[in-house]
């Protein structure tokens, strides 16, 4: 568990299961979807469905909650693009709209890269998105991720092309400009 202020970030537990099966899956066509890969499909799920796979969530370590005063506003996660050269990618959603563009992804993104690069054997971190997400870009850039990758015109969406977007810091370079607290 890490904080900031009234922000934490910390593995999933059972009791975070009816208020993260409400802010993913419940509803068929989230606001949040329009901004995390759209091109994708969305598929909602039933509550009984969702807690039957409850091991996949609970203590997690690549999947965790973002707390804010408590309660439960998105998660953030990693997953392995090469395990073998110790190359992750990172992700955050925020889920409801009253949480973004005040500072909260950046705070949690802080957090969560700080932790991957103190528990993990890593030389980079990346993050992937389209540019249709400006918000994401733009926090990426404030966490001192370059731009190494825009491939053009390979995301499809409300009929318009738009480019994925690969971003990426090496642990250097975090250290040099976060210190990487623990």
């Amino acid at each position: 568990m890490y904080s900031d202020r009234n922000l934490t970030i910390r593995p999933i537990k059972e009791k975070d299961l009816p208020r993260l099966w409400e802010l993913i899956f419940k509803e068929e066509k989230p606001e949040w979807k329009k901004w995390d890969a759209p091109y994708f499909p969305h598929q909602t799920k039933s509550y009984e469905a969702f807690l039957s796979e409850q091991a996949d969530w609970i203590a997690c370590e690549n999947y965790w909650v973002i707390e804010i005063d408590g309660n439960v506003h998105g998660t953030i996660s990693y997953y392995w693009e090469h395990e073998p050269s110790c190359w992750i990618e990172i992700g955050i959603v925020l889920h409801e709209a009253d949480s973004w563009g005040n500072g909260i992804g950046t705070r949690a993104l802080k957090l969560w890269i700080n932790h991957l690069f103190n528990q993990l054997p890593l030389v980079r971190i990346g993050l992937t998105t389209w540019s249709g997400n400006q918000r994401m870009i733009r926090v990426a850039e404030k966490l001192g991720m370059q731009m190494e990758a825009r491939i053009r015109k390979v995301r499809y969406y409300n009929g318009e092309y738009y480019d994925s977007i690969r971003m990426g810091m090496l642990r250097e370079e975090w250290e040099q400009e976060h210190y990487s607290e623990s």
